[in-house]
């Protein structure tokens, strides 16, 4: 059986097609156009037709490079189904270096937008119509804010579709975070038209994290094998250090004081109720308060800046029913991708990345 043709923007494309299509978007006030970048790769044989998207908040720039990777690997000639993959969702963001439009609003706060709304809507109608609204699955990539590192995770709201547990666990990161559902972010919006999403959070805005970008490229491989759009098993999950653990719950530790922060906790560190995370020092008074983990549980985020006003997120901590057994699936996770283990991943061959250093 052969794929139907894809209609995206203007353009038929036809199975085993490979193209570019660039949607226009509301242009500068330049007049500088502006496009919304769909790379397709239209596999002779049907299946499911998989989006990708990064940049949604054009200052987290690890989901650019991992699509610029996922691209460029041969293993897609052989793609059953669709993959519709955006590389930068927020482009007037991305020109900024910047989480947001020019009119400051969040565009992972405005789906499914409208024809006739504000940019942010207009340009989330946009990717709606255009690619959303063709998938059966999709992969939202995303980092932590401006000074905010993620561990590598996955977050969904497991309830939402009957294929987001298996879909979640194959990604293959340690920490899978059950989230409800934020009105207006494309997760929502793609969970009211019946589509299973999974949301990649790892690293820090405008930076570049190898281990990020490497646990993201090959988790999105195995949900595409998990989907039987790639070819072979998932071997290297079954070499994985160990399979993720579900969080029940996480929490935000805010800093009691402004002042200047030494951190003693690291990301992904193992974490004791009533431990000592750090200390924010008044350098004028020559006072110290410690910052106090509420919780036992895991790191999954934490600020990197050491400057911190009263009120500001410090450490992210996940509640586990066995804290010590996550941190160890944790550990292995970062040594396994650290010590160039991913390598087994046969999706990869012949031609690995040299890492970013």
């Amino acid at each position: 059986m052969t794929n139907a043709p894809l209609r995206i923007g203007k353009r038929s494309i036809e199975p085993g097609e490979r193209v570019d299509v660039n949607i226009p978007l509301p242009s500068l006030y330049t007049q500088s156009p502006v496009f919304l970048p769909v790379q397709v790769r239209h596999g002779h044989r049907p299946g499911p037709i998989l989006f990708v998207t990064a940049a949604i908040h054009g200052d987290e720039i690890n989901g650019v490079e991992i699509i610029r990777r996922l691209m460029a690997l041969k293993t897609l000639r052989h793609l059953r189904g669709t993959l519709l993959a955006i590389p930068v969702v927020n482009t007037y963001g991305f020109v900024r270096q910047s989480r947001y439009l020019p009119d400051r609003r969040d565009l992972n706060r405005c789906f499914p937008g409208s024809e006739t709304g504000s940019l942010a809507a207009r340009l989330a109608n946009t990717l709606m119509r255009e690619v959303v609204n063709h998938a059966t699955h999709g992969i939202d990539l995303h980092t932590g804010a401006a000074h905010r590192e993620n561990l590598p995770q996955v977050r969904t709201a497991l309830d939402m579709h009957e294929d987001l547990p298996a879909l979640a666990t194959s990604f293959g990161v340690p920490v899978i975070l059950n989230s409800e559902l934020r009105d207006g972010s494309l997760r929502a919006a793609a969970a009211e038209r019946g589509i299973p999403l999974l949301v990649y959070e790892a690293g820090e805005a405008l930076r570049f994290d190898e281990i990020a970008i490497r646990a993201g490229l090959r988790g999105i491989l195995a949900v595409m094998r998990h989907l039987g759009m790639l070819r072979g098993p998932t071997q290297w999950h079954a070499r994985a250090p160990a399979p993720p653990v579900l969080a029940r719950s996480s929490l935000w530790v805010r800093a009691h004081q402004s002042g200047v922060l030494r951190s003693l906790t690291a990301l992904g560190a193992r974490v004791q109720r009533g431990e000592r995370l750090g200390i924010i020092a008044d350098v004028f008074r020559h006072t110290e308060d410690a910052v106090v983990a509420p919780v036992s549980g895991v790191v999954i985020g934490r600020t990197n800046l050491p400057l911190v006003t009263e009120g500001e997120a410090l450490y992210h901590i996940a509640r586990f029913g066995r804290p010590d057994e996550a941190a160890e699936t944790v550990e292995r996770f970062q040594s396994a991708l650290a010590n160039g283990e991913h390598e087994t991943d046969p999706s990869l061959q012949p031609d690995p990345e040299p890492p970013i250093v």
